[in-house]
């Protein structure tokens, strides 16, 4: 927000407010990946992510790629004959929507494989993969037992903490100022926003303020008197070094669209079964396990993410993990990769870290004006706050001044429950969509 706001639209005296070194709550916990493919209702899911995507490779391009922005796709598996219609179905309505053109392999055009590095000259869309021999050739770390992948090729990874840097080296060389403090209370007068309160006892008179508060949302939006209808979900990763190779380090972000049954022994089993938390492990599982190498360059790292938990949560940190939570991911992933089996009994000796997803009912970002004049939002973009990290500092910042607006802009307004026909929309939303 404050890169948008004092960079890109030249606004004077921006103060960045954390008590926290800047990107080390939850931006530094996920797989760090991006991609331009959601479902609609409409379009605006998509058009948000692709001008998203197109200031992420506008400021890879400036900076020398500074913070290692790849493009080799996201890799939907499916070992289910019935389950290769639904990422056709996928395919077809995301083109629709304006992802990028639906290919089909075998089909007309021949499948182009992804780079290993870079974004540039790469297709859009995706590539739909039923020929055995074809996913062999270029993803044989996958199991035999796939009968279809969908290849999304506008989509990829990028390392969070140097694009949060990169950003706010910018914006401090254009007068932005840093401060380590806790806001604690909004002045309002009858024209809106007057100032803010910090714990330190220090104060800033202002009329503008604009809340980017991740998990914290609620009590953020409780020092202005507002209720938004949001709610947290925990959600972990497991950081493995995969010593074996099991991982191609240029393979995509691959992720199994199956529901699983994970493998125990007996005495595993019988353990699980004597805990509450354990107890859900031993029956059948939803899909979304999904895997992607660490591209520093120097290390074998692996993020591993799975989302089966989805109870909602209070807010605390440092978050809690299910004990269990590492070993599962690792032995979901085998039905997707095989060769993970190596890595059974082994998730004491990789690290799980985590963070919270803010979501609204529908699973779509709060961004925009708020209903105290002078206070704006960029929040809730739950599983999704790097991808869309740029477009939501970029639309907020065209509200805070007077910019041009999108046409997607008032899918994304805190206000948009007031509308009658946008409420009549949710019932056919929920809080996963969107969600891998």
């Amino acid at each position: 927000m404050a890169y948008h706001l004092a960079v890109r639209h030249g606004a004077k005296r921006v103060v960045l407010v954390d008590e926290r070194e800047p990107i080390t709550l939850t931006s530094d916990k996920g797989t760090q990946a991006y991609r331009n493919w959601f479902g609609g209702p409409g379009d605006a899911m998509v058009g948000f992510m692709n001008r998203s995507i197109d200031l992420l490779e506008e400021l890879a391009e400036e900076s020398g790629n500074a913070f290692d922005l790849q493009r080799r796709g996201y890799l939907f598996v499916t070992g289910d004959n019935a389950q290769v219609e639904k990422l056709r179905a996928s395919g077809r309505e995301n083109e629709a929507l304006g992802a990028g053109s639906l290919r089909e392999h075998p089909g007309s055009v021949p499948y182009c494989a992804a780079p290993a590095h870079g974004w540039k000259d790469q297709p859009t869309g995706a590539d739909l993969i039923t020929d055995r021999a074809l996913m062999r050739e270029h993803f044989p770390y996958v199991t035999d037992r796939a009968v279809g992948m969908l290849h999304v090729r506008r989509a990829g990874s990028l390392d969070a903490p140097k694009l949060g840097e990169y950003l706010l080296a910018r914006a401090r060389d254009a007068g932005v100022e840093i401060v380590r403090d806790r806001m604690t209370d909004v002045a309002r007068s009858p024209a809106g926003v007057s100032g803010v309160t910090f714990a330190s006892g220090d104060s800033i008179r202002t009329g503008t303020l604009v809340l980017a508060p991740g998990p914290l949302l609620k009590d953020a939006a409780h020092l202005l008197g507002i209720e938004l209808p949001v709610s947290l979900e925990l959600h972990g990763k497991l950081t493995l070094q995969d010593h074996l190779g099991v991982i191609p380090r240029d393979s995509p972000m691959t992720i199994w669209f199956d529901p699983v049954e994970l493998e125990w022994s007996h005495g595993e089993r019988e353990r699980l079964l004597a805990s509450s938390d354990g107890q859900r492990l031993t029956s059948r599982m939803p899909s979304g396990i999904h895997v992607r190498p660490r591209d520093d360059g120097r290390s074998n790292t692996i993020f591993l993410i799975w989302t089966y938990h989805l109870e909602q949560r209070e807010f605390a940190w440092p978050p809690q993990f299910d004990a269990n939570y590492g070993e599962a991911l690792i032995r979901a992933l085998a039905h997707v990769i095989p060769a993970m089996r190596a890595y059974f009994g082994k998730a004491a000796e990789a690290d799980v870290d985590g963070g919270y997803y803010c979501k609204t009912p529908e699973n779509r970002p709060l961004v925009g004006p708020l209903e105290v004049r002078g206070a704006y939002l960029a929040a809730a973009l739950s599983g999704y706050g790097i991808m869309a990290s740029q477009a939501a500092g970029d639309l907020v910042a065209a509200h805070v001044m007077g910019s041009e607006l999108p046409t997607y802009e008032r899918w994304f307004r805190p206000d948009r429950y007031e509308r009658p026909e946008y409420r009549a929309m949710l019932g056919g939303w929920d809080a996963v969509s969107g969600q891998l």
